[in-house]
């Protein structure tokens, strides 16, 4: 028996009737047992209106005799709630009774008048004097004993039966939910690339199936959400509806919810055109964005070439034709938003100007400096460049700043328009642009006494030695100075390997100390100066040979010495006396 009734609820259709028969049921307790209410605003039909237990039973449109219309609909307030606050009366039908004076109407409740109905409550309703007085009639009645009813005992029993009733098929509810969006979702899957496909147009794909199902699935996703949030509102009033003391609650939160839907719907009706406008824009916008991405990846690729158009320059234009895009469709949609002309909007948006325009003084000067960079072509990603005192590689520029490596693996940020202000040095542009070599250049001093076409000899040959320098074109040398002590000789060689400058430039003066030593040339200090007698040459032991030895001091006796100064001041009377 026990799997049999699980297999009929697990039945949907089954499942379904009963829920319906269960809502149903709901309904007709609710309509039979509980007062109904009104969500219409007496204000609205220039009627006072009659509310009794927080639920208004009917509005007083016409005053009598010295009384106004409000000040009868406050009295039958009163009457009511004091039948009602009075615990020894019991409502029944038999107390109730219509007094006919000819001209007016009595109701009368327990010999107490409760309310007189005039010809002019009749006009004011399009109905008889009779007619009017037995519905007011009848609504007293159901409205008493709904009263007297909900304040018994037994009936929070009933409201608790029907709170449990509501929260299971509340439960029901949201465990139908997740069977069937799961399932939608499932669908939407299988459905990709056939049922869903993507929208092309001839071998351009604006927007691929993919991307379609999970719009699809978003949407779906939304609008669970938005479904759930609305029964757990419907259902929190609903509750409260089944017990007199939470109902004036229960009729708020229905009438906002009522409101809100009106207010809404109102809204979208009046602004459906504008938001016909709005989606245009949008969605030109859109597939705009699309079309320029296409172009400018084309381009970047070179697939699509422009005569003087490079290909680095494409997804920095990208972005800033993306956001010209952007912000001119804004301009076009904004007239067409609700409360684009309140003071409100009107006070933000002067705000956020105010603000962007205090705080992005160096974020504007960064941005413009970033283009400049970008077109102006002073370097670009992997290139070896030194700014200010830093040199390094590329990691990344874009509109505010750039990051460049070290040699020592260490990352500078620099804002571009600091930059924009220092000297570029672009090693590798001249190599990738004209496909022209690097010249690394570095100097050697040294003195008179060696000849200088050895010289170039020995520093050609140190730089033909080291790794990376090309053989062609040669390597050269330049005199750049004939200094008193000592002549200043340049070695200039070409590399295309501008990223190994460092390790070009340590093997290349190893090679040069190398290659002086094994050609007998000492490198000295500029104003370096020997005294070769007693004293061991600087040039490594492994260079000198096997015998070499210091050589000693040079003596001349002092009569020698004395002789020469006689013979040189001789020379010179002797040339005078001629």
């Amino acid at each position: 028996m026990k799997s049999y009734f699980l297999n009929f609820y697990k039945n949907k259709p089954y499942r379904t009737i009963i829920l319906g028969i269960v809502t149903l049921l709901l309904v007709m307790f609710q309509s039979i047992y509980l007062p109904s209410f009104s969500l219409v605003d007496g204000a609205n039909n220039k009627g006072f209106p009659v509310i009794f237990d927080h639920i208004e039973l009917l509005n007083i449109y016409e005053g009598n005799g010295s009384l106004s219309a409000e000040e009868r609909a406050a009295i039958i307030t009163r009457r009511l709630n004091k039948i009602a606050n009075n615990n020894h009366i019991e409502i029944t039908d038999d107390k109730f009774d219509l007094d006919d004076k000819g001209h007016l109407v009595l109701i009368v409740f327990n010999k107490e008048l409760l309310m007189t109905v005039t010809a002019d409550d009749a006009i004011a309703a399009d109905t008889s004097r009779q007619e009017l007085a037995e519905n007011y009639l009848k609504t007293f009645k159901k409205a008493l004993k709904a009263y007297q009813l909900e304040r018994r005992p037994f009936y929070w029993v009933i409201g608790i039966i029907f709170t449990v009733i509501s929260l299971l098929i509340l439960l029901l509810i949201l465990k139908i939910f997740d069977l069937i969006f799961p399932y939608l979702n499932s669908r939407l899957d299988s459905w990709q690339g056939t049922l869903i496909p993507s929208i092309r147009i001839k071998n351009l794909e604006l927007l691929s199936a993919e991307r379609l199902t999970k719009t699809f699935k978003t949407i779906i996703k939304i609008f669970r959400i938005t479904l759930t949030f609305f029964i757990l509102y419907i259902f929190v009033p609903i509750v409260l509806g089944f017990f007199p003391q939470t109902r004036k609650i229960s009729n708020l939160l229905f009438d906002y919810l009522i409101r809100a839907i009106n207010t809404v719907f109102t809204g979208l009706i009046g602004y459906l055109p504008n938001i016909f406008v709005v989606g245009v824009i949008v969605y030109l916008t859109y597939y705009l964005l699309r079309f320029l991405k296409f172009i400018f990846d084309e381009i970047e690729t070179g697939n699509l070439q422009f005569s003087g158009f490079y290909p680095e320059w494409a997804q920095p234009t990208y972005r800033l034709l993306s956001w010209l895009t952007i912000m001119l469709a804004a301009v076009f949609a904004f007239p067409y938003l609700p409360g684009f002309n309140s003071p409100a909007f009107k006070g933000v948006s002067a705000f956020a100007a105010l603000l962007f325009t205090l705080g992005s003084t160096g974020v504007i000067s960064n941005t413009v400096s970033g283009l400049v960079l970008i077109y102006t072509r002073a370097f670009q990603l992997s290139d070896r460049v030194k700014i200010g005192d830093a040199v390094g590689d590329v990691l990344e520029k874009n509109l505010l700043v750039t990051r460049i490596r070290t040699v020592k693996n260490v990352v500078i940020t620099i804002p571009n328009s600091v930059i924009i202000n220092s000297n570029v040095v672009n090693y590798s542009a001249l190599k990738r642009d004209l496909q022209r070599p690097l010249i690394l250049h570095t100097t050697i001093t040294l003195g008179y006494d060696i000849p200088w076409r050895k010289v170039h000899e020995v520093l050609i040959t140190a730089a033909q030695s080291t790794n990376y320098i090309l053989k062609n074109p040669l390597p050269f040398v330049l005199q750049t100075g004939l200094n008193d002590f000592y002549v200043s000789y340049e070695i200039n060689a070409y590399t295309n390997e501008s990223t190994k400058m460092a390790e070009i430039y340590s093997e290349l003066h190893q090679n040069i100390q190398d290659k002086c030593n094994e050609a007998d040339i000492e490198i000295l200090s500029p104003h370096y100066s020997a005294i070769r007698d007693g004293n061991h040459n600087t040039i490594p032991a492994d260079y000198l040979p096997e015998n070499y030895s210091a050589p000693g001091f040079r003596l001349d006796p002092v009569t020698n010495l004395l002789n020469q100064n006689h013979n040189q001041v001789n020379g010179s009377f002797d040339s005078h006396e001629n």
